[in-house]
């Protein structure tokens, strides 16, 4: 719940910062979100420091916790995207291919508002209103929901470290990122430098880097490394989480026990207050009963 909370706020505070000018003189603009820019990048920082600031809180893990939410991210992101599709926005440059895609929102949007945009005035990429256009959305759902199923495979069976599947998450989303950011015409500019995809491949190489680095380190350890699943510590809360389970189900059939006694009980109760009979049939059919 934090992380959702930190996300939202992270990745409109990155995308207001990126366009500050747009937002300078009228503050007021900065909260309606419904008006378009939310940054991906902003809220994935946002969501882990936020995380980060709950998991200290709750006494939880925080590697352990990142291959988890890696894994997440990825599936939110590859649904998410979709929300551009809908939108008919993020979309790329010109193509022929089979995958083009038009609309009116896009030729609305190439005809009145590109020209205005800062992509255009320092790149200069010409768009035709009339011609398909590379559906940046598509490429990056596929992409995202591919390293979903892949990671979710990999962090069952090959993964060696706690924060591996996270750091793997980040060099995979950055590496798509990188390629399909020169695509778009859309891009938070600063100069000719597009800011995401800078930040893509920024990531991508310090993901290698500290895979590289942590997986040698671990790999020298041996079997002196463990990680937080094989703890005793970990192992501990799996044991107290089972037995309280298994003490509170017993209870829960002691219950329905009790309460279907008592419903015996009254049954009981009425069909002897309710009977005519005489005291002597009564004893004859208490014994029989017994």
């Amino acid at each position: 719940i934090g992380g959702i909370i930190g996300g939202v706020v992270g990745a409109r505070a990155y995308y207001v910062l990126l366009n500050w000018s747009d937002y300078a003189g009228n503050w007021k603009s900065i909260f309606n979100i419904r008006g378009g820019g939310l940054a991906i990048y902003g809220g994935i920082i946002g969501s882990l420091l936020v995380g980060f600031l709950v998991a200290k809180i709750r006494k939880v893990k925080f590697l352990p916790l990142l291959d988890i939410v890696g894994i997440g991210f990825l599936l939110g992101q590859g649904i998410g995207r979709w929300g551009n599709f809908f939108n008919q926005e993020a979309f790329g440059c010109n193509t022929d291919s089979l995958f083009g895609m038009s609309g009116g929102r896009i030729q609305e949007w190439i005809t009145d508002q590109y020209p205005s945009t800062t992509y255009f005035a320092n790149f200069g990429t010409t768009l035709d209103a009339s011609q398909p256009v590379h559906p940046c959305f598509l490429y990056e759902s596929l992409w995202c929901l591919l390293g979903f199923v892949l990671l979710a495979i990999f962090a069952k069976k090959i993964r060696r470290y706690d924060g591996q599947i996270f750091l793997i998450y980040i060099c995979w989303y950055g590496a798509e990122r990188a390629v399909v950011e020169s695509l778009r015409t859309d891009s938070l500019v600063i100069g000719n430098v597009r800011v995401s995809q800078i930040l893509a491949i920024t990531c991508v190489v310090i993901s290698i880097i500290l895979q590289i680095a942590i997986g040698t380190k671990v790999k020298r350890m041996g079997v002196d490394y463990h990680m937080y699943k094989d703890t005793n510590e970990s192992k501990q809360m799996l044991a107290e989480y089972e037995a309280a389970k298994f003490v509170k189900e017993p209870e829960d059939d002691t219950n329905e026990d009790t309460a279907s006694t008592d419903e015996v009980a009254e049954t009981d109760t009425t069909d002897s207050s309710e009977s005519d009979e005489t005291p002597a049939e009564t004893d004859t059919n208490q014994t029989e009963k017994e």
